[in-house]
């Protein structure tokens, strides 16, 4: 057998592969602070966009440390499943087509359609 037997080893549980070599991928500590002056440090990959808002685990809205104040844009309004179809039809075409399709229904059941 090999030198490295797997006999009594938890599979799954343990890894055989070492770090050694592995350098982690480079990263920036931003500070965060509260109205009441609560401090939230959070690590981000070096190449990450910081938001300029973090909600600490208090449930506190902390803005960046470096004095920056958040933009106030407004965000662009959330389109919904019926703005999209008002999109593709008119509110005339989806009246036939659920006219169309209620006259189906009730023929598959067997109702008496007029």
């Amino acid at each position: 057998m090999s030198d490295r037997s797997l006999r009594g080893m938890r599979l799954g549980a343990q890894s055989m592969e070492t770090e050694q070599g592995v350098e982690p991928a480079p990263r920036q500590d931003v500070q965060y602070v509260c109205e009441d002056g609560e401090k939230i440090t959070v690590t981000f990959s070096a190449e990450a966009d910081v938001p300029s808002t973090w909600t600490s685990p208090t449930g506190k809205e902390g803005v960046l440390m470096d004095g920056s104040k958040p933009d106030d844009t407004p965000e662009k309004p959330v389109r919904t499943h019926w703005d999209m179809l008002l999109e593709r039809r008119s509110v005339e075409e989806l009246e036939e087509i659920l006219t169309e399709r209620l006259k189906q229904l009730r023929e598959r059941r067997g109702e008496k359609v007029s």
